[in-house]
């Protein structure tokens, strides 16, 4: 199994977002403290006949003779498989695939994972270039759960422009999905997270084949007045009280201030859906997924006792986090790609237009060993630079995060302007070519920052001496 024991969720519902968009985002956090990342466009393909073979564990899929286009953010080590992990596709349809979920021995005793099965290295790449709404992409995951089976746990979202859908694979073939209400949000932190399913409202939730059959058979089902998910196929350990829940506390801790008094961070039973409280905003959303226990005696950046205690939401080991905005435009014309590459409490997210047939070369070519020209390795010096001299460094930083949000808000609006007015491929070079200028701009005001604060911390440095002048 490749679970990589990481990564924290969000989801947010179209009238729950402060502009009508739905969002799905998520920290994707690994095993190694570096794990470099590309950015790419994958082109759509017709007319072709191929077999998918995962470098992993071999899983074999025919793939179909024809696919969309896609963003999508692959490993820079293929050996592993492509781990293209999250996207947009040319149908406006978003996707995040590998957020790591467990499931008790009971369950896993009756349906054990197939090691040849679908495992997170190739989600991405077996479903993104081919579903066309974000409840296809339910079905069409859960028909190739049901032939190959699944290779591990994984949460994956969905979302198109009306609608987001959470789904959950825990077992080698059973899995739910839910859809978000509109008005709610959802997080989850690798851990069991659905609820309550509602087997008379398909329309809001849909199942594998046979699995009320499977619960009824093993008698796996601990509630005698309810059909929980999270109970009858998840955990409740000591380990889910340190590493997961207190993710969950914190997000709706800070999304849903009044609903979520009371609340511990080694609460087992806090709901997966919230409704929102005020509109949620991007900013919001990167607020979150940036956060580290930020004004709690648990954050690990203080100095109080209890400041190791829970595992944070932004790591210095994510490889990367995105945000998926799927904009309310009939025509997919500007939906936005938001990448952040660093550690996501010290770098900024990045705009880029999913329309687009090209990413700009400094996200594309990604080398092994560090080189300032790649956004990958400019963003980690960035964030080691920061956290080396946390108390002196983390204002400038904070201030830089912001400058460079209200210029993608600036910059978003402009490029709206003139791309009502295109359609096709124009519209589409036109994108490509924004995405170009964002890139610059956002790489030329990191190693701004990133020099100004590298020749600020030689002065700070422990083995600097100044003669004492009375000597």
């Amino acid at each position: 199994m490749q679970n990589k024991d990481a990564c924290t969720s969000i989801m947010v519902g179209k009238k729950a977002s402060l502009d009508g968009a739905t969002y799905i985002a998520r920290n994707e956090d690994r095993v190694k403290a570096i794990e470099p990342k590309r950015f790419l466009v994958k082109p759509a393909v017709e007319g072709r006949h191929e077999t998918y073979v995962s470098p992993y564990n071999k899983v074999t899929v025919p793939m179909p003779e024809k696919g969309m286009r896609y963003t999508s953010t692959p490993s820079l080590n293929q050996k592993t498989g492509p781990n293209e992990e999250d996207g947009i596709n040319e149908a406006n349809v978003a996707a995040s695939f590998t957020e790591s979920v467990y499931a008790n021995d009971r369950v896993l005793a009756y349906d054990p994972f197939i090691k040849n099965g679908l495992a997170e290295d190739s989600l991405c790449t077996l479903i993104l270039p081919f579903i066309h709404s974000a409840r296809e992409g339910v079905e069409y995951t859960g028909k190739l759960i049901a032939k190959y089976g699944s290779a591990e746990g994984n949460g994956m979202q969905f979302a198109d422009e009306d609608s987001v859908w959470y789904m959950e694979v825990v077992t080698g073939h059973q899995w739910v999905a839910v859809r978000i209400p509109d008005d709610c949000y959802a997080v989850t932190p690798n851990q069991v997270a659905i609820e309550d399913i509602d087997f008379d409202d398909p329309e809001n939730y849909m199942w594998a084949d046979g699995i009320q059959e499977f619960v009824e058979e093993h008698q796996l089902n601990p509630d005698t007045d309810r059909w929980d998910f999270r109970h009858i196929f998840g955990t409740s350990t000591q380990k889910d009280r340190h590493y997961n829940t207190p993710r969950t506390w914190f997000a709706q801790r800070y999304l849903s201030p009044q609903a979520s008094q009371g609340q511990m961070p080694e609460d087992s039973e806090m709901p997966f859906i919230r409704k929102a409280e005020f509109k949620i905003s991007n900013e919001d959303i990167q607020y979150v997924l940036k956060s580290h226990f930020n004004e709690t005696p648990y954050d690990p950046m203080g100095d109080s006792p209890e400041n190791k205690t829970y595992r944070a939401i932004s790591l210095s080991r994510t490889a990367q986090s995105h945000i998926l905005q799927v904009r309310n435009d009939k025509k997919y014309k500007t939906s936005v790609h938001w990448i952040e590459l660093g550690v996501p409490a010290f770098n900024p997210y990045v705009p880029f237009f999913a329309n687009a047939d090209d990413t700009d070369e400094s996200y594309r070519n990604v080398p092994e060993k560090m080189d300032l020209k790649c956004a990958f390795w400019l963003n980690e010096a960035l964030a080691e630079v920061v956290e080396s001299h946390y108390n002196e460094f983390i204002e400038k930083n904070e201030d830089y995060q912001k400058e460079l949000n209200e210029w993608a808000r600036r910059k978003i609006a402009e490029v709206d302007k003139e791309a009502a007015q295109l359609d096709g491929q124009a519209l589409v070079d036109y994108l490509t070519k924004q995405n170009h200028e964002v890139a610059a701009h956002y790489n030329e005001r990191t190693k701004e920052l990133f020099f100004e604060l590298l020749t600020e911390g030689c002065e700070l440095s422990k083995m600097s001496f100044k003669m004492d002048p009375n000597l």
